[in-house]
């Protein structure tokens, strides 16, 4: 997670220069309603992996400690420290941090392969496939739950006797790999596209045009398409989104939505219309302020684990899920989300005066945080007509 969390200046950084880019080009990559969803989704994921990385590594580290190889075989252990330590370069540690990516690169193809086609696995990860667009906030968009299932895939590693610190570095960075495939800026990369990972192949894996589908699972190397037959080149323009369209801003409803049927034939015809919801412009800057506000906290949020108590940060972490259902909620009219956002304020409004009394927050940074509330609060008031949706699909009971 520190590497994830060391990057995330990076992704902005590239995600405001796709937008310059797109801008430059008169090319529209990027919609208000679906990046919110999408850093919605990345948020809550992230929350999320505070909890399930504290298993997944500990699982790891117990199947690496007691069931590895090494305690029944006479194996040679894996050389984990640093390959630039000493001053030099260690070509013995390279060599072993090399090829713990490249079997952690492996198992992450088999995962994502057996997610396109288990039910179950799909069901969370399909909240990553669930955007009708195709730029650097849908690498954001990630689910939640997948976590829960998909770990199960780099036990061999640690049968391996791979240590987990090893496993954690590597898996981070052929993350951090993926992160700026997920763009139309770039069309292809010339012979790199052979062994590599590229924006269009990846484009490809995203599209539901039927030549499309269950193909280019691979994380950071081709490779693995091009050896087990799951490799297809971008030919035409993809259709992105699902099968059967979500139809719903709202990140908590993204993760947790069931398809009776995920497999449907779907057309990738021209008359595809993309979910867009008529919604006001005034309800759009409220959705987007009040976003940017979450995004801060949640920052804040992930740069206080280990220093929260566990109750302060379940807490927390309940809060930016609600707050981020709400936003979903305005951007898509839904007139449950103004009563919800009232209440949410005035809450936010009695915390900060609450933790001030007691101490916790300075006075003026407490005044602050309620005078804004309190003012969201009046702003929502006079925008309540303009929710007019009373489609409670998305509503989802905290």
């Amino acid at each position: 997670m520190d590497v994830i969390k060391a990057s995330i200046p990076f992704f902005f950084a590239l995600i405001g220069l796709e937008l310059l880019i797109a801008r430059v080009r008169h090319r529209p990559l990027y919609r208000l309603n679906d990046s919110i969803s999408d850093l919605s989704c990345g948020i809550l994921s992230q929350l999320a992996g505070i909890f399930i990385s504290l298993g997944t590594i500990f699982g790891f580290g117990w199947v690496s400690t007691h069931w590895s190889l090494q305690r029944v075989l006479d194996l040679p252990g894996w050389i984990d420290r640093s390959p630039f330590a000493g001053g030099g370069l260690d070509l013995a540690a390279l060599a072993s941090w090399s090829l713990v990516f490249v079997l952690d690169d492996f198992a992450y193809y088999w995962m994502h392969r057996v997610s396109h086609v288990s039910h179950l696995l799909w069901a969370g990860h399909v909240v990553h496939h669930s955007s009708e667009e195709f730029n650097l906030t849908v690498a954001l968009r990630q689910s939640s739950l997948h976590g829960f299932m998909s770990w199960v895939f780099y036990l061999p590693l640690a049968v391996l006797g791979v240590p987990v610190t090893m496993w954690v570095v590597c898996h981070a960075l052929s993350l951090v790999y993926q992160f700026w495939i997920h763009t139309r800026a770039i069309r292809t990369m010339g012979p790199i596209e052979v062994v590599m990972n590229t924006p269009s192949h990846h484009r490809v894996h995203h599209g539901v045009n039927p030549e499309y589908q269950d193909k280019n699972y691979a994380g950071t190397f081709i490779v693995w398409d091009r050896l087990f037959g799951t490799f297809e080149p971008e030919r035409t323009e993809p259709v992105y989104g699902l099968t059967k369209p979500l139809a719903s801003w709202n990140p908590l409803w993204a993760n947790l939505h069931v398809f009776r049927d995920i497999w449907r034939s779907f057309s990738a015809a021209r008359e595809f219309v993309k979910y867009e919801p008529p919604v006001p412009p005034p309800l759009k800057t409220y959705a987007l302020v009040q976003f940017v506000g979450v995004l801060a906290g949640s920052l804040l949020l992930l740069d206080a684990v280990g220093r929260l108590p566990l109750a302060h940060m379940l807490a927390g972490v309940f809060y930016v899920a609600l707050s981020l259902g709400n936003i979903g909620g305005i951007l898509e009219g839904r007139t449950w989300a103004g009563q919800s956002e009232v209440a949410r304020m005035i809450v936010a409004a009695v915390v900060a005066i609450g933790l001030a009394m007691a101490g916790a927050l300075p006075i003026g940074a407490a005044g602050m945080l309620a005078l804004a509330a309190a003012g969201s609060a009046y702003w929502m008031v006079r925008l309540r007509v303009l929710l007019t949706s009373s489609d409670v699909r998305a509503v989802v009971v905290m």
